[in-house]
């Protein structure tokens, strides 16, 4: 038997250690690195069940599948209760070992991935990588923290780059599911079939090349969390299926007859207008009320100009971690006064691209500015303003009033960004408003 499966898991690519005993499977777990252990229940010594035990102490990650002739429900419970992943009951067809293995393999790299994550928010602030200084990230923080614990559907909306994702995992991992596994999937990378199959898995032979059963999504995020992108990109037909699980909690694989309960916490995104699409008939409205049970939108990057410092600093220690990179005064104004189509991941991208141009530690807008395939980023207004008054002979305080008009028209005429970039006292900006006010009223020359 152990000759057999050795040559079946070698074929199918796995690498294979044999052991013929419970106690030179620990000798070779001491020395290997292993994802999953196949054993036996009855053998010469120790049985597989007390080799069990043993394992979670030497190698606590390598899930562990037995093999009994005694497929009773006694031993099942004995093999669970002492750290077994599963069991398959002799005789069995190769497809039942294979898929057992598969099994085995996927639990081991989920526990590993939110073994990183956890690790990865144990390390970051108190709420993850979720950044931001500005009054409207100061309430997003305060929803999530109100949030995480609850069972409710979340819905989150924002232009594409807002940081989504990260907002739905910080939820997840802030709550009573932080433990459990948080798995994404984006609705719009997979064709309809597919996703469907992901989303809900499938029963061998459900379609062609089905050739074992799959489970889906739903099954793999029990008692976690499941983060469903670009919700607003989905079919009709695969939201109506989508909508039964959820009003449900049973899903039913692609090609089955058997439904399976779950307990699994949703949370939407996307960056389309939801309201819209139901008006034009491409949405359900039933299916949006229950995503939108819990809404939470994310303004675009250009109304949070307060949160680029903190952003930069942030990306500056991702990838820059040996530190002492820093960004100039005057960069920093020329980054809170660009419009950010590609919000925070198209800042992200400036800062890497700076650090990889630049000569030295500190950067300043040259770095900043350098050329972007996708589009040119907007002229730094000082250098065009300058250059505009050396042309037409603009006086100082002439110079000044079309510099802080600019500014203005960046910020979207809020004073307090304004006086911020300009490096002034808001009384000051307010002054100057007053004074063009007066002297267009009495027909002066400005």
């Amino acid at each position: 038997m152990r000759k057999m499966l050795s040559d079946l898991f070698r074929d199918e690519g796995y690498r294979v250690w044999e052991a013929e005993s419970a106690e030179r499977a620990i000798e070779v777990a001491r020395e290997q690195e292993l994802d999953v252990v196949l054993s036996d229940v009855n053998m010469g010594g120790r049985s597989g069940i007390e080799l069990v035990g043993e394992l979670r102490r030497v190698r606590a990650d390598a899930p562990v599948v037995l093999m009994t002739a005694y497929g009773t429900v006694a031993s099942a419970v004995e093999s669970m209760r002492a750290g077994a992943f599963d069991y398959i009951t002799k005789p069995f067809e190769n497809d039942v070992a294979l898929l057992a293995i598969e099994r085995a393999l996927e639990f081991r790299a989920l526990e590993d991935e939110n073994r990183r994550l956890r690790l990865a928010f144990d390390r970051t602030a108190s709420l993850g990588d979720l950044i931001g200084a500005s009054a409207a990230m100061r309430e997003i923080f305060a929803l999530v923290r109100k949030i995480a614990h609850s069972r409710a559907s979340v819905l989150i909306t924002g232009e594409s780059g807002t940081g989504k994702e990260v907002v739905a995992r910080t939820i997840h991992f802030h709550g009573s599911r932080a433990q459990q596994p948080f798995l994404p999937i984006n609705c719009t990378a997979l064709p309809e079939g597919l996703l469907e199959s992901e989303l809900f898995g499938h029963v061998r032979g459900a379609f062609t090349g089905a050739h074992a059963a799959k489970r889906g999504l739903f099954e793999k995020a029990s008692r976690g969390t499941l983060f469903l992108d670009e919700i607003g990109d989905m079919s009709l037909p695969l939201q109506g299926k989508l909508l039964r699980v959820l009003q449900d909690g049973e899903v039913r694989p692609v090609g089955g007859t058997q439904s399976t309960k779950v307990d699994v916490r949703i949370i939407a995104a996307t960056n389309r207008d939801l309201g819209q699409q139901i008006d034009e008939g491409c949405f359900r409205e039933d299916l949006f009320y229950r995503l939108n049970v819990i809404p939470l939108n994310i303004p675009p990057l250009r109304e949070r100009p307060d949160d680029i410092p903190p952003l930069v600093d942030h990306f500056l220690k991702r990838h820059a971690p040996e530190g002492g990179h820093h960004v100039t005064p005057k960069a920093m104004a020329w980054l809170k006064a660009q419009t950010w189509r590609g919000n925070g991941r198209e800042l992200e991208n400036a800062i890497e691209r700076a650090l990889a141009l630049a000569d030295g530690e500190e950067l300043g807008v040259s770095d900043l500015r350098a050329h972007d395939a996708r589009h040119e980023p907007e002229v730094d207004p000082e250098s065009r303003l300058i250059e505009s008054a050396a042309e037409a002979s603009l006086s100082l305080r002439e110079l000044e009033e079309r510099y802080t008009e600019e500014i203005l028209r960046r910020t979207g005429g809020n004073k307090v960004h304004a006086a911020a970039i300009l490096g002034i006292d808001r009384k000051t900006l307010y002054r100057r408003a007053e004074r063009r006010d007066r002297e267009d009223r009495g027909g002066k020359p400005r």
